[in-house]
C-alpha cells in the first residue's frame, strides 16, 4: 500500500510515527511522513518519503488574533497538493495534528489516528484526564468523577467540536456529530502499555497496540563500577529548565548503595552540577542501549521515556513537570509499577526514599512480569487488516 503519515514534531509524537513508518517500510509498503524538518534525515534514512510540515503561528496572541484552528486550515490547504500527488491508499494522523488529517479527508483518503500515549477519552466514572488523580475505588468516587466530568469537561469538549466543525466548514467538509474529533471512528490506535490503561469498555474502533519506540542514535553508557542496583536519571528534554530533578537525584543518591547513570539530555546546565563518586553524568545517551542495564529510572513522566523504561524491565520514579506527565505518573502509581513523587515534594531526601520504594521486590516483580507488545508491529497489522476490510466491503 501507499500510506501517508502526519505527526506533530515534538519527540513524543514524532518518534512513535517514525517507528510506525519504519515498520511499514520493512513490510513492503510505500510511506510518506509529514512532520517537522528537523526529522528529515532519520525519516529518509528509514526509506520513507519526507515532506515538511508547515511551521507558523498556531496560537492567537493579542497582536495577532486567530480564529480557532486557523493554522490547521492553512496547513490543510498547503498539504493537500502533496497528498493528491502521493495518492495514498490510507492515512494515519497523530492525535495532535489536524492539518494532515484534514488534507487526507479533502482527498477522500481513509483516515486512522495514532494516539502516542494513554487514551485521553476517559471512561465512565474515571477521573478528569491529566490532573493526576487515580482511578476511584468506591461508588462514591465514581459518582464524584461523573459529576466532575459533566461539570468541567463536557462543555469544553462540545465547544471544541463546534470550533472544529466551523473549521471543517471553511474547508468544505461535513460536520462531525461527536466530541474528541481528532479520533478516527474507523481506527484509532493507542500506543501505550495495556497495563497503564484503566479497565473500561472499549469502542470497537479503538485498539491498544502497545508502545511505538524509536530514538535518535546514541551511545550505551556503562554504570560506575560496583555491584549495587543501577539508577538512571532521565529528565525531560523540554521541562525543568533548572534541572531540579537531576540535581536532587544526584544529591539524594550520593551516598546511597546504588550506582547512578545521569544525563541532561542535550540541555547544558546553567550552573555546575556536583557529580558524586557513585555516578556518571553525560550530555546524551541511548535509552534503548542503556536502560536494560538499569533497575530504576527516575524521570519526569513523559510517555515515551516511561514506557521504554517499563518495557526494559525498570521500575520508575515519576516526578511530573507538565503536560500529560501527571496522568502518566498516576497510572504508574495505580499499576504499582513505580513511585509517584509530586514536584512540590521533590528534594534530595524524598528522591532517595522514592528510589528505595521503587527497588522493593514486589514492585520489581510486577515490572518483571510485564509483557510489552511491539506497538509498531501491531499497528502495522491493524492498518493492514483495516485496509483489507475496507477493500472487501467495497466489493
Amino acid at each position: 500500500m501507499r500510506i501517508y503519515l502526519g505527526a506533530f514534531g515534538d519527540p513524543g509524537h514524532a518518534f512513535p510515527m517514525i517507528a510506525l513508518g519504519s515498520a511499514l517500510v520493512e513490510r513492503g509498503h510505500e510511506v510518506a511522513l509529514d512532520t517537522w524538518r528537523k526529522w528529515r534525515e532519520p525519516v529518509e534514512a528509514a526509506g520513507m518519503t519526507f515532506t515538511a510540515a508547515p511551521e507558523y503561528q498556531v496560537f492567537p496572541t493579542p497582536d495577532k488574533p486567530l480564529k480557532p484552528y486557523a493554522a490547521a486550515v492553512r496547513a490543510a490547504r498547503e498539504i493537500q497538493p502533496f497528498v493528491h500527488g502521493f495518492a495514498p491508499d490510507i492515512a494515519v494522523a497523530d492525535i495532535l495534528t489536524p492539518g494532515p488529517a484534514l488534507a487526507a479527508e479533502l482527498e477522500d483518503v481513509p483516515l486512522a489516528t495514532l494516539v502516542p500515549h494513554v487514551h485521553p477519552f476517559v471512561g465512565d466514572g474515571h477521573p478528569i484526564y491529566s490532573i493526576g488523580a487515580r482511578l476511584p475505588r468506591t461508588r462514591f468516587g465514581r459518582e464524584l468523577w461523573r459529576w466532575g466530568n459533566r461539570r468541567f469537561v463536557e462543555g469544553s469538549l462540545e465547544t471544541g467540536r463546534e470550533q472544529y466543525n466551523e473549521t471543517r466548514a471553511r474547508l468544505g467538509l461535513a460536520p462531525l456529530p461527536y466530541v474528541h474529533t481528532a479520533l478516527s471512528r474507523e481506527l484509532t490506535m493507542v500506543g501505550t502499555l495495556p497495563q497503564l490503561e484503566y479497565p473500561r469498555r472499549w469502542e470497537p474502533w479503538v485498539r491498544v497496540v502497545g508502545p511505538l519506540q524509536w530514538e535518535p542514535p546514541g551511545e550505551r553508557v556503562e554504570p560506575p563500577p560496583g555491584s549495587g542496583p543501577v539508577v538512571l536519571i532521565a529528565p525531560s528534554t523540554s521541562q525543568d529548565p533548572s534541572h531540579s530533578l537531576l540535581r536532587a537525584s544526584l544529591a539524594g543518591l550520593a551516598d546511597a548503595p546504588v550506582r547512578v547513570i545521569a544525563t541532561y539530555n542535550g540541555r547544558e546546565p546553567s550552573s555546575p552540577i556536583d557529580v558524586p563518586a557513585n555516578a556518571v553524568l553525560v550530555p546524551w545517551l541511548s535509552y534503548s542501549k542503556t536502560m536494560p542495564l538499569c533497575d530504576v529510572v527516575v524521570l519526569h513522566g513523559g510517555h515515551g521515556t516511561l514506557v521504554r523504561a517499563l518495557a526494559a524491565g525498570c521500575s520508575v520514579v515519576a516526578c511530573p513537570a507538565g503536560g500529560d506527565m501527571n496522568e502518566n505518573a498516576a497510572r504508574v502509581d495505580w499499576a504499582g509499577l513505580g513511585v509517584r513523587l509530586p514536584a512540590r515534594w521533590l528534594g534530595a531526601r524524598s528522591l532517595r526514599l522514592a528510589v528505595g520504594r521503587a527497588l522493593r521486590p514486589e514492585v520489581r516483580a510486577r515490572v518483571a512480569a510485564l509483557e510489552a507488545p511491539d506497538g509498531a508491529l501491531r499497528a502495522c497489522e491493524e492498518l493492514e487488516a483495516w485496509a483489507a476490510s475496507r477493500r472487501t466491503a467495497a466489493g
